[in-house]
């Protein structure tokens, strides 16, 4: 049983250097290959006419539509410059509920009726395929003999050349609906926030400036992962199937010291760091920033802000490209929410803000003192947007992975409140115990005028907030790592997008009775101040006593998935979603069934592995063991030595462990079948989290004691100071 172990082992310590061939020559920088993969503007230009160039720029920028003329010329175009660059098949790629990325490669190759071979790559292929819709998670959108789905072509994203190993591949992002074209994916629904909030803040960013023409969400994700040798997966059924550690004993040296945080990165993660980022910059993924994290093994990379649309594709992008490359290494991403139990788990943390066409970041304070009124609107407004929805925000982060972060070593609790900063904070309560009058508009503006430039960052950071404002940005803290960023920008652009409609209306409530439009705004945001105050707290978010306060608060506390999932199917949030054509009832239903059942899909995989360690692996080890103390005993008593009280208490504590072992095995086995019997998808979530959930914990505890006192040569697992150490 131990053979893997320490073959794993061996397999690590005996690890010869990974030739890779970096991009190292000073006529090679960055720049010089930078979105080389990307049919991106460069490429548009070289291989469009000017005409089908200018349809695109057109299509991306104001969303009109493609003729079909101008599909085939960039089809064509697409197909000319993908060969050139060694493709020999183009894909759909796209974003199912899986979570994951999905594509379907077809050949450029082809024959004619007269039997002619060429290299075919029409209009109506880049437009639009087929995948089967009934296969990936749909909630009861598509049914099994009801296969089909589309995909279709989004502009808005470039296409891109997927490289895996020496084959090269055509990726088409694209949007997947049903038959019907309900959304099954998570790109469509954050097209159509994106939209929606573009729509919702053009007429208030026109009060400040009649120039502003276009508005778009920016995101900038923070993506942290674990890395260890891949040799400790393959040996690790736990890993191998659920890409965590169901079991094992926290090692004596974790993250206690400090010591790993922003230190000296490890030579063999370095050299993996370089050829991921270089894999990154051929595709356009702008990462520029890594470092160790807190937890030993534990790492982060974060991009330049982007267009929310491609932040998004590029994070996807990148969570298969980190695991590509590691393979090349001979290292295994951990990319789950808290593969190792007592240290930090995971977070992708999305830092969001909104950008216009005429170069303003509206959470950005800025220089000019009279434009900062315009800020502290967009500023007062997404507070007020997360006071109005915050379970709903809560909900888009919410999966069986995050429940084990959220709340634990340095993860935002699920108690969502909003942090500001020392000078931010001073701002609003001198707004909200302000007057209506033309005067206090000045006084308001003359004290913004006085705050240091935010884009300094010279507001504070507190890292226990699941929402805080970093200077120039909100930065959702409580994303988990595997998250697609998609879900919870899909909310909060969304949810803002109201909550701007909501205050144009109010304004022109006021400026109708004859207030000037200025001091009509603050008092506007005035109300909106005193009314989400209690969203705001500036403390520790772990402390016991943030719980009791949060409570008074009428705050909501949503710990688990399948409770903090009911937000998606209140009447709030289908007034929300129906009304901004973001989801209709039924494309939300459905999303909330695939995310209940992933869930528990999720903890049906776990409970099933924590069986087979338990049966297969640990229990035995733990009889050999007791086995030979109980032989020892026996020799002892044969040659007439009475001291054996740690042996015979060791024989017990073995035996004990043994049989609660046994007997939870048996219980959650149980459990877990009335879990698959029950009648909705959520009393299947509840029962899992209620009563499988539970008992994996409990069976887990002895499995550790037994890690504990069990010979370290019988223990069949790897343990966490050799995963988390050995590099």
């Amino acid at each position: 049983m131990s053979h893997s172990r320490f073959n794993a082992i061996d397999t690590v310590l005996n690890r010869s250097e990974i030739d890779i061939d970096f991009v190292d020559s000073p006529n090679e920088n960055i720049a010089s290959f930078f979105g080389c993969n990307v049919f991106n503007e460069k490429a548009m230009r070289e291989y469009l006419s000017e005409d089908a160039y200018l349809d695109v720029k057109a299509a991306i920028q104001a969303g009109s539509k493609l003729s079909r003329g101008v599909a085939d010329t960039v089809a064509d175009a697409m197909k000319s410059w993908a060969m050139d660059k060694g493709a020999t098949h183009y894909a759909h790629w796209f974003q199912p509920l899986t979570g994951k990325t999905a594509e379907k490669h077809d050949s450029f190759f082809t024959i004619t009726p007269d039997g002619q071979v060429i290299e075919e790559f029409a209009g109506d292929a880049l437009a639009q395929q087929e995948p089967d819709g009934s296969s990936f998670p749909g909630g009861g959108l598509r049914s099994t003999f009801e296969a089909r789905g589309y995909t279709a072509w989004d502009p808005s994203s470039p296409a891109f050349i997927l490289e895996v190993g020496e084959g090269r591949t055509l990726c088409v992002p694209t949007i997947f609906v049903t038959y019907s074209g309900e959304s099954l994916d998570y790109k469509l629904p954050l097209l159509k926030s994106q939209a929606f909030l573009e729509q919702a803040a053009i007429p208030v960013c026109q009060m400040f400036d009649e120039q502003v023409t276009k508005v778009i969400a920016t995101l900038g994700w923070e993506q942290e992962y674990f890395l260890i040798d891949e040799a400790f997966v393959n040996s690790r059924p736990d890993l191998m199937m659920c890409g965590r550690t169901i079991v094992g004993k926290h090692a004596s040296k974790g993250q206690q010291l400090d010591d790993h945080y922003f230190g000296s990165i490890p030579e063999r993660v370095y050299a993996y760091m370089r050829d991921m980022e270089t894999e990154c910059h051929k595709l356009g993924i702008p990462v520029r920033t890594r470092h160790n994290e807190v937890g030993p093994g534990q790492y982060e990379l974060a991009p330049m802000f982007e267009e929310v649309n491609v932040a998004v594709d590029h994070n996807q992008l990148l969570m298969d490209v980190m695991d590509r490359v590691a393979r090349r290494h001979k290292l295994a991403v951990l990319l789950h929410e808290k593969p190792f139990a007592g240290v930090n788990g995971s977070g992708k943390h999305n830092n969001w803000s909104m950008s216009t066409d005429t170069g303003k970041n509206l959470l950005s304070p800025g220089k000019n003192p009279g434009k900062n009124l315009q800020f502290l609107t967009f500023f007062v407004n997404t507070i007020r947007s997360v006071y109005e929805y915050a379970d709903i925000l809560r909900a888009s982060v919410a999966s069986a992975a995050n429940d084990h972060r959220l709340g634990a070593n340095e993860a935002p609790p699920a108690i969502v409140s909003v942090f500001i900063g020392t000078v931010m904070t001073q701002v609003l309560d001198r707004v909200a115990i302000g007057k209506s009058t033309k005067e206090d508009v000045q006084v308001v503006l003359d004290l913004l005028s006085k705050v240091p430039n935010l884009e300094m960052d010279n507001t504070d950071r507190n890292r226990t907030s699941p929402f805080a404002f970093t200077g120039n940005k909100f930065e959702i803290r409580m994303a988990g790592s595997t998250v697609n960023c998609a879900a919870p920008m899909t909310a909060l652009n969304t949810m803002m997008g109201k909550q701007l409609t909501r205050f144009k209306a109010d304004v022109e409530k006021l400026t109708s009775k004859g207030k000037e439009q200025n001091t009509a705004i603050l008092a506007v945001l005035r109300n909106y101040i005193n009314e989400s105050n209690a969203i705001r707290f500036e403390g520790d978010n772990y402390s016991d006593e943030w719980r009791k306060e949060a409570a008074k608060r009428g705050l909501s506390n949503k710990p688990n998935t399948p409770e903090a999932l009911d937000a998606y199917v209140t009447k709030e949030a289908m007034e929300l979603f129906q009304s901004t054509g973001v989801f209709t009832e039924k494309e939300l239903r459905a999303h909330h069934d695939v995310m209940l059942e992933n869930y528990s899909l999720k903890l049906d995989i776990e409970s099933k592995t924590l069986e087979e360690l338990s049966l297969n692996y640990i229990m035995p080890a733990a009889v050999d063991f007791q086995r030979r103390l109980a032989d020892n005993v026996t020799s002892m008593k044969s040659a007439g030595v009475k001291d054996f009280g740690y042996q015979v208490d060791m024989i017990k504590r073995i035996a004990k462990n043994l049989k609660e072992m046994h007997a939870l095995g048996q219980k959650m086995t149980i459990e877990r079948e009335k879990a698959h019997r029950a009648k909705t998808s959520r009393a299947g979530a509840i029962a899992f989290c209620k009563k499988v959930k539970p008992l994996m914990d409990k069976i887990r505890a002895h499995a550790d004691d037994l890690e504990l006192i069990l010979d370290d040569k019988d223990w069949p697992l790897a343990k966490y100071r050799e995963m988390m150490f050995l590099r």
